[in-house]
């Protein structure tokens, strides 16, 4: 959501495409999300800058050299995430929130390319990352779907503040305030 609300563009953009494909339904179901392509690409872009886990950590299984440094077997080793989502190499303009990106640069969450492994690769993946995604889709789907969103009166998009707090995982510093404006009813349970 604060990157969304930091460009108000690609916020219109995935809410008209979330309400153009249900066209009046009472809620976004799970079948929706696979015709929701901009919002998928939303999330990817949003996982590229802010990977929930930044180190990876792994154990050489053979000596190795990489970059001229030798590397015995059984060397535990950390990948950095982080980096690999923001590198030059890569992504062109990488500090830069683009989810159209995605349209040319097709990725998987698998990490199969090792540019983009939010959630890790190979056999220490993290085992629920298609659910979490589900999810992460599914429920962002119905926010922009069901609300317009507002920063508090008096917060420019481009002065939110996107700090953030280092760890094992990767957290926003500051909480995100947001007013949600009902454009579209709830279903009644």
């Amino acid at each position: 959501m604060s990157e969304l609300l930091r460009h108000p563009s690609a916020l219109e953009r995935a809410q008209s495409e979330v309400r153009s494909v249900l066209k009046g339904k009472p809620t976004v179901i799970d079948e929706d999300v696979k015709k929701l392509p901009y919002i998928q690409n939303v999330i990817r872009e949003t996982l590229r800058l802010h990977c929930p886990v930044p180190l990876l950590p792994r154990l050489s299984q053979a000596d190795c050299t990489v970059l001229g440094y030798n590397i015995p077997k059984n060397t535990k080793l950390l990948v950095n995430a982080w980096a690999l989502g923001r590198d030059p190499k890569y992504w062109d303009d990488p500090d830069a929130f683009k989810p159209e990106r995605f349209k040319v640069h097709a990725v998987d969450y698998k990490g199969t390319e090792l540019e983009y492994m939010p959630f890790g690769a190979g056999r220490r993946q993290c085992p629920g990352t298609m659910f979490g995604i589900a999810n992460v889709e599914l429920c962002l789907a119905n926010l922009l779907y069901h609300f317009d969103w507002k920063l508090p009166q008096g917060v420019k998009p481009n002065k939110l503040d996107m700090s953030e707090l280092f760890g094992v995982t990767i957290r926003r510093k500051n909480q995100l305030f947001l007013r949600p404006i009902l454009q579209i009813p709830l279903p009644v349970a």
